[in-house]
């Protein structure tokens, strides 16, 4: 018999703020996002932000901003704790978002040299549409990447 892991998601809000910043840096160290946007990303209205839990503990986070005026919207961050990536919590808290943000299109940005995210965004039908040179904090490039939901 194998063991069960139960992991669920859920609304995330400010008293997450803690757990979410660990998070940040373990996945994202120089460019995890400073404290008073992760702030921002749990309080602001309309935004999509939504954390993977398992036995308690906050092991992936996913925020997105709909901008159903322009007919898209951006996960604007995402992220697995290294202790529990390949496991399906990175598509599963991608699947919720974009459910959530009510948009016919959703883009993401995603480091140039991140080929297993790039190869998870591809396999789930996202195509690059952009290149954005020297975007992260170590002039690291990035490609921004667009899925067609409807």
């Amino acid at each position: 018999m194998s063991d069960l892991i139960f992991m669920y998601i859920a609304n995330a809000n400010l008293l997450d703020l803690n757990a979410l910043y660990k998070l940040e840096k373990a996945c994202f160290e120089a460019d995890a996002w400073p404290l008073m946007d992760l702030m921002a990303m749990l309080t602001f209205p309309n935004v999509v932000r939504l954390k993977a839990l398992e036995d308690g503990k906050l092991v992936g986070f996913v925020g997105g901003d709909p901008r159903p005026h322009d007919g898209w919207g951006w996960v604007a961050t995402i992220g697995v704790d290294p202790g529990y990536r390949r496991r399906g919590i990175g598509l599963a808290l991608l699947h919720a978002c974009e459910a959530r943000l009510g948009v016919p299109n959703v883009r993401l940005t995603v480091r140039v040299s991140n080929l297993g995210a790039i190869a998870l965004y591809h396999n789930d039908g996202y195509q690059i549409i952009d290149l954005w040179k020297n975007y992260y904090n170590d002039g690291g490039d990035a490609q921004v990447m667009e899925k067609k939901l409807r």
